[in-house]
């Protein structure tokens, strides 16, 4: 059985779905203003964990994901480099979707926009007014009056004096309380806008996500995800404009993924924009295999804190190149799975333990190790089965050993980023040199080098000149080439 750990139950409970065999599951997505950063790609990763091994497990899911398109982080940026909302989203939304295929992120089911629900946000809005949870400021925005609402903070487990302590709460004129939040935000000069009984404005952010998912989850489903950092002031928020305006229970499980964390020697600090220490997905994929990326993610536990570092993205790709090679010459492919084998069932209680996929990737490599022994098709096609619920292995072996590392293709002009530490403001650097790039080592050498160089290899060994038999598997090595040497001769290569 099931279970999940419920941020707001705070402990890991039995999941047991509103209609029996369905899953219905909402995923707060990106805000379209930049490329995706690797916190982000945790997070599209861990739900897209958490939705296939649903489907595995045989449920019926419908899987939402949202994308913020309006948004005043989206308006400043538009301003900044002159260019239109609309193209800006688009080109982000574009790029969005190529980073996520790269990672194998499966598409959700539904992926609304902000700006195609806007409609359903004014009426929400409404109803939160008529029940006496919202009031209109002096200057026209409508915030929501936090203290009308009796449960506010159950999901962060902190009363409203908690709160107010405990958080940075900005002082705004026309709030009754600080920890009020807007609902509607009167348009400034130039700013986008739409028409309400308000006045011309736009929704604030918190509604969004409240509107989306009642539109096509209903007003109460199972699960709701996003990162960790989004369970106080989002996700809270939006529980208290949903029960307040349909004046039922929101979402049975809340669930939420760990921070990325960078590391600085020993110690190691959140990833975030604001600190400047994010790196991209884009960033990272012009120096690691895109498997390798969506692994190192896989094997931490969803709700762990994930550091990222050099040496942790290389631990990955050794990981799982020591996969692929137990897969090497074994003609399996992937196929339903006979839950019954006893790694299989090993995997299945690994993850029926809220998503433990640490677990699994252990289950992974001990079946790795009898491949390598027996070389049994059998248990290389569980291999690759159980691989594939994770979104592993599903490459030829052969290809993966043997790729030559490709940055992915940019676009020919990247938008101007400004890296921002916590006191001041850095000039602004291009995307493609915001980090440095570490050689990609063996990338001058082809497929076809290789070969011929282990040809010559092979002629000087036959002729006993041993010292330039000995330079050419240097040279390879040096370049990351590592020739696979049995009795007959050089059998196999791959790169390190």
């Amino acid at each position: 059985m099931l279970k999940i750990y419920n941020t707001l139950a705070r402990e890991k409970q039995e999941f047991v779905p509103l209609v029996a065999g369905r899953v219905r599951m909402y995923v707060c997505g990106m805000t379209v203003y930049d490329h995706i950063h690797m916190g982000g790609a945790r997070m599209l990763v861990a739900f897209d964990v958490v939705q296939r091994w649903l489907r595995a497990s045989g449920y019926d899911v419908t899987y939402v994901r949202n994308i913020t398109d309006i948004d005043d982080k989206i308006i400043k940026r538009a301003q900044e480099i002159g260019e239109p909302i609309e193209a800006l989203t688009a080109r982000f939304i574009a790029a969005m979707d190529e980073d996520s295929a790269a990672l194998g992120i499966e598409k959700p089911d539904f992926e609304p926009r902000a700006t195609e629900h806007v409609p359903g946000m004014v009426k929400m809005i409404e109803t939160l007014e008529h029940n006496g949870l919202a009031y209109r400021a002096p200057g026209g925005d409508v915030n929501f009056a936090v203290r009308k609402f009796p449960d506010y903070g159950k999901l962060s487990g902190k009363s409203l004096d908690d709160l107010r302590a405990g958080e940075r709460v900005d002082v705004v004129p026309g709030k009754q309380d600080p920890l009020d939040f807007v609902l509607w935000k009167t348009a400034k000069e130039g700013e986008p806008y739409w028409e309400s009984a308000w006045g011309k404005g736009r929704p604030g952010w918190h509604i969004e996500c409240s509107v989306m998912s009642s539109a096509l989850l209903g007003n109460h489903f199972d699960i709701h995800g996003g990162g960790q950092d989004l369970q106080f002031p989002h996700h809270e928020n939006e529980i208290a404009q949903s029960e307040g305006a349909n004046q039922e229970k929101f979402v049975n499980t809340w669930m939420h993924n760990g921070f990325v964390r960078v590391m600085k020697g020993e110690m190691s600090e959140k990833m975030s924009k604001s600190l400047g220490n994010f790196f991209t997905v884009r960033e990272v994929l012009a120096r690691y295999d895109a498997e390798v990326v969506r692994f190192f993610i896989v094997r931490a536990h969803y709700r762990s804190p994930l550091n990222y570092s050099d040496q942790h993205l290389d631990d990955a790709k050794h990981a799982l190149t020591r996969l692929y090679t137990a897969l090497k010459g074994v003609d399996a492919v992937a196929g339903p799975v006979d839950w019954n084998n006893p790694y299989a069932a090993r995997f299945r209680d690994a993850m029926n333990d809220d998503i433990n996929t640490p677990e699994a990737v252990a289950v992974l490599f001990e079946l790795a190790n009898e491949v390598n022994k027996t070389r049994s098709t059998e248990r290389g096609k569980l291999l690759r089965s159980l691989g594939g619920v994770l979104g592993l292995l599903q490459r030829d072996s052969i290809a993966f050993l043997q790729a030559e590392h490709v940055a992915m293709e940019h676009e020919t002009a990247l938008p101007i980023r400004p890296i921002r530490g916590p006191n001041v403001i850095q000039p602004a650097i291009e995307q493609d040199t915001a980090l440095p790039i570490r050689p990609i080592l063996g990338g001058q050498y082809t497929a076809e080098t290789i070969l011929q160089l282990i040809a010559e290899r092979a002629s000087a060994r036959k002729s006993k000149n041993f010292e330039e038999a000995d330079r050419i598997r240097k040279e390879l090595l040096d370049a990351g080439i590592v020739l696979e040497d049995r009795p007959d001769g050089t059998t196999d290569w791959r790169r390190s």
